[in-house]
């Protein structure tokens, strides 16, 4: 029998687009769907919060993904641009957010297709893996998501058709994912249990075992 956890994604998020490789030898290895539910990132979902939180908490991110992503051999470098519009000294977050909107919403149009972890596996690495400046220009991310099937072209004009279909998707993924337990991503959830982190993997592994998960 199959299986199926919900993983709650950000765009923005590093630990989210380190969390793909495992995530995706997961489905390779085991009878398993991950159904991708893209959120925004903390930085929209809670107005201030990098103000209220420490000021070593978006410096050890840095560290500590960086770190990640060597240990794992994955190609790393913070997008260019960053994906939420935000002035890094002030921390101040700006009221018109292109730039996550676009993705988050496109990553929503996805999953009710039902391949959001596809569609996410083919942008990501655009964004993350070091070897795009200015992916929000040109045809970098077309040309990606063709590559994976999809007409990013015919997506963006069904969305702004349409921008409130997809923004209900969102805030359903972001009560579910409150729902769960935890409030970071990626969070990975099965069965009501979040597993938070692309660090507990493992642990979601272990605990799907328990259930029945099985080797394809």
């Amino acid at each position: 029998m199959t299986l199926s956890v919900d993983l709650f994604y950000s765009y923005r998020s590093p630990y989210s687009y380190l969390a793909l490789p495992k995530t995706l030898k997961l489905v390779a290895a085991y009878d398993l769907a991950v159904n991708l539910r893209p959120v925004y990132p903390i930085a929209v979902r809670v107005p201030g919060f990098f103000k209220k939180a420490s000021p070593q908490f978006a410096r050890y991110i840095v560290l500590d993904s960086r770190r990640v992503a060597e240990h794992e051999g994955i190609p790393f470098r913070f997008p260019r641009p960053d994906p939420i519009v935000q002035d890094m000294t002030t921390l101040d977050v700006a009221a018109e957010q292109p730039y996550i909107h676009r993705l988050t919403r496109l990553g929503a149009m996805a999953q009710l297709e039902g391949r959001s972890l596809a569609f996410t596996h083919a942008i990501a690495p655009v964004l993350w893996d070091g070897s795009v400046t200015g992916w929000n220009e040109g045809d970098h991310l077309a040309r990606a998501a063709d590559k994976a099937g999809f007409d990013l072209a015919a997506m963006d004009a069904a969305i702004s058709a349409d921008a409130d279909r997809y923004e209900q998707v969102i805030t359903e993924n972001e009560k579910d994912h409150a729902a769960s337990g935890h409030w970071g991503v990626p969070t990975f959830v099965f069965e009501n249990e979040p597993f938070f982190g692309q660090d507990r993997i493992d642990l979601l592994v272990w605990r799907m075992q328990s259930k029945g998960l099985e080797k394809r």
